[in-house]
């Protein structure tokens, strides 16, 4: 499975709960389909670089959230979709990190077989 990170500007609303289920939702879709969530974090609500459109509304603050995770491009196809069809998502990319752990380890963290 190839190792990805989605980077998400969700809509800026006063209650905590909103980014909270766009969070969970995601990474719920990432686990129900044999995915692995291997962080998450958030960068905080910032003030947007440019107005964005989305959903007929205009936004100039948003929240900030990564997902890194481990899925098949069928799954990371729908969750496209999911992103696409929410009205909470201003903007989001899934960044290809991977395809081993190899391709996603640096050199000084490989493990060392010592037999």
């Amino acid at each position: 499975m190839p190792f990805y990170q989605l980077v998400c500007i969700a809509a800026h609303y006063p209650e905590y709960r909103h980014i909270k289920d766009l969070v969970s939702r995601a990474a719920s879709h990432v686990l129900d389909n044999g995915g692995v969530v291997r962080k998450l974090d958030s960068w905080g609500t910032q003030t947007l670089p440019q107005r964005m459109r989305r959903a007929k509304v205009y936004h100039q603050i948003g929240d900030y959230w990564t997902m890194h995770f481990d899925a098949s491009p069928t799954t990371l196809r729908e969750l496209n979709n999911i992103m696409r069809h929410d009205p909470r998502v201003i903007r989001w990319t899934a960044l290809k990190v991977g395809e081993k752990v190899d391709d996603v380890l640096a050199p000084d963290q490989k493990t060392i077989n010592r037999g």
